[in-house]
């Protein structure tokens, strides 16, 4: 009896170390994950910690190395880096990936918005204009050359009167410092993380012409399917919940950007109501173009355009 219980016990024992080390050399999902955000970028470290938090979640068995700042694919060619398997994951903006998201490309136009909104897309705060003089009214505006991304703030410009530049935002103190600009559009954020309030000295705050540059975050659709069930639960889990951490930033980053501005005695001087208008109206074929384009394509743009819309004028005063 003694012999046979003492065989039992170490088949038991047997067994807990099979299973023990089959636990152990279950395979740790590596990724990496490329941002062309700055490393000290409020919303870099926010998709830092979301990587933390699927590691955590997961219970080791997801590992997310994150690299910013461009450091492993620049933002024009993550979309695809992702898509190609290069890297796994990865954020980057629609004004890099024009015709893969047409619908989504509707969060770019001029929509005049006043705070950051997401999915898991997201967006950097309201796009304005900052420039190195003054500008009150169309007439100032008129032939100045501003830095602005491609794509739907291109055709904003032209609208504007001015002389859109595309260019990366790395490029762009060396050009208004040079005189190359006179201006700039992008969020009161990127006065601070770039420095860029350093030279340019004025804003109108345009926000009836306000525009977003909106990002997302993909992973590459193989590495995702290979992920077992219980991990993508996980993820999307996680994903529900970092709908305002995720955007929370970017509106901090812009209270940064704003007092940074201010305390280098830069001027604030808001368009008049009038002007506003006048800016709003300028635009507007740009929504035209935008539901003509997408409906040739069976898309419902009017429907989505109408709700965004609504959207803005009832929840953003």
């Amino acid at each position: 009896m003694k012999r046979r219980l003492s065989a039992i016990f170490g088949a038991m024992i047997f067994v807990v170390f099979l299973v023990t080390i089959a636990a152990a050399q279950e395979k740790v999902m590596k990724l990496d994950f490329s941002s062309f955000l700055p490393p000290t970028d409020k919303v870099s470290i926010a998709f830092e910690t979301w990587a933390k938090e699927v590691e955590k979640k997961s219970n080791g068995r997801i590992k997310i190395n994150f690299y910013a700042g461009a450091t492993l694919t620049p933002g024009a060619q993550t979309y695809d880096s992702v898509v190609r398997g290069v890297v796994d994951l990865g954020s980057s903006s629609l004004a890099y990936t024009r015709g893969r998201f047409p619908m989504i490309e509707l969060l770019d136009l001029p929509l005049g918005v006043r705070t950051a909104k997401l999915m898991f897309f997201s967006s950097h705060g309201p796009g304005l204009l900052f420039t190195r003089k003054p500008v009150k009214s169309l007439d100032d505006l008129k032939g100045m050359k501003v830095k602005c991304a491609a794509g739907a703030t291109v055709d904003m410009l032209s609208a504007l009167g001015a002389a859109p530049v595309p260019m990366s935002m790395g490029d762009t103190y060396d050009g208004l410092q040079r005189g190359m600009l006179d201006g700039m559009l992008g969020p009161y954020a990127v006065l601070s993380t770039y420095r860029l309030g350093e030279v340019v000295k004025y804003s109108p705050e345009n926000y009836s012409t306000a525009y977003f540059n909106t990002f997302f975050v993909a992973m590459n659709k193989d590495k995702w399917n290979a992920l077992p069930k219980d991990l993508q639960k996980t993820i999307k889990e996680i994903n529900e919940q970092w709908v305002n951490k995720a955007g929370d930033p970017w509106d901090e980053e812009d209270g940064n950007g704003k007092k940074f501005m201010k305390d280098r005695g830069n001027t604030i001087a808001p368009l008049s109501k009038e002007e506003n208008a006048r800016w709003a109206n300028q635009v507007k074929p740009q929504f035209d173009k935008f539901v003509k384009e997408k409906a040739a394509k069976g898309l419902p743009a009017a429907e989505a355009l109408k709700w965004c819309q609504d959207w803005i004028q009832k929840n953003q005063k």
